[in-house]
């Protein structure tokens, strides 16, 4: 099955971009688009080959930590998103999807963050659609959206420990 996410990296100094390229080419990430476009990141948005959402996400990061050894995960992608995020995934507008998190207050899941722009972790809200089955959600989307959230919570951890 294929998988459709993104990895954003830090990178730890100044890298020959078109080496840098070239490396992640040759180290496996070739399925990836590779954004270099602000100083000192990197963005590969990967359309994965694998039996699961987190095969597809694990091997791409063993693909990118071997290429560049020094760069550091930021986020992996699709997981927290604002509503705006929610209803274009689901093809409703964000008036509607904004409609449903207030009539259904109670079982909606609860932001992440919480301020002048609320965000959730998206396999939160897409399980809580399923459940509810108020409007199709794809399953593969859901599957990543679960692997992306594990992912971002494990890096999370691995910082603070260091």
């Amino acid at each position: 099955m294929e998988y459709e996410f993104t990895l954003k990296y830090q990178l730890a100094g100044d890298e020959d971009l078109d080496a840098l390229v070239e490396r992640l080419g040759q180290g496996g990430c070739d399925d990836a688009v590779v954004g270099i476009g602000q100083p000192g990141r990197l963005a590969l948005a990967f359309a994965r080959q694998a039996d699961s959402a987190l095969e597809a996400l694990q091997s791409a990061l063993a693909d990118v930590q071997r290429a560049v050894p020094q760069a550091r995960l930021i986020e992996a992608t699709p997981d927290l998103v604002g509503l705006t995020d929610v209803a274009q995934l689901v093809g409703v507008s964000r008036q509607n999807m904004r409609k449903l998190m207030l009539a259904h207050y109670r079982s909606f899941p609860a932001p992440v963050h919480d301020g002048s722009t609320a965000l959730w972790h998206l396999a939160d809200v897409l399980a809580w659609m399923q459940t509810r089955g108020t409007y199709p959600v794809a399953q593969t989307i859901l599957d990543m959206a679960f692997a992306a959230m594990r992912v971002n919570v494990a890096s999370a951890y691995q910082r603070l420990a260091e």
